[in-house]
């Protein structure tokens, strides 16, 4: 396989997991709706549990509540969460220009190596803020971590694409 194939599949996983972290943005009442129930999460069940997932589950179902009634209330507010999706999702389009050309265009991998980084302070600062969980805070860093995985590599091969580039070019 070659050098420029590896990038463009890391590229379009990229891409993919963009437009998946989006779109699963829009229906965020649904799914919590449905992760209740996978799990039997109510406030009786709640009470219930061990005190090793008691934290989560109570704070999953107190998301949800907060959604459900938001948007019931005030759904205007919940509005944010489709502008988030658009955001992941025009990301995602960013990534065209790495894809067709990752040579010229590797300043995006750069720039999105630097997002996956910014996570973690974002975290750390607002998180307590908004009274979130360290827990989440962590599933949230996960995100930079799990994100910069691939940028990583997908550098690493466009530097190694460069001088192929430049050999073949002499």
């Amino acid at each position: 396989m070659t050098t420029l194939k590896k990038i463009r599949i890391l590229i379009v996983f990229y891409m993919v997991a963009l437009v998946v972290a989006g779109v699963t943005a829009f229906p965020v009442e649904l799914e919590l709706n449905i992760l209740c129930s996978l799990f039997s999460i109510t406030p009786d069940t709640i009470s219930q549990m061990n005190d090793t997932m008691q934290p989560l589950f109570a704070w999953l179902y107190n998301v949800k509540e907060g959604i459900t009634e938001t948007n019931a209330k005030y759904p205007y507010l919940v509005y944010g969460f489709d502008w988030l999706a658009y955001a992941h999702l025009m990301i995602a389009a960013l990534f065209v220009g790495p894809y067709k050309d990752p040579i010229k265009n590797k300043w995006v991998i750069y720039w999105a190596m630097f997002c996956c980084v910014s996570i973690f302070p974002l975290a750390f600062i607002c998180g307590p803020i908004r009274s979130i969980p360290f827990f989440w805070t962590l599933v949230d860093c996960s995100f930079g971590l799990f994100g910069i995985l691939p940028l990583l590599l997908c550098t690493k091969l466009i530097k190694q694409y460069e001088k192929e580039v430049a050999a073949d070019e002499k």
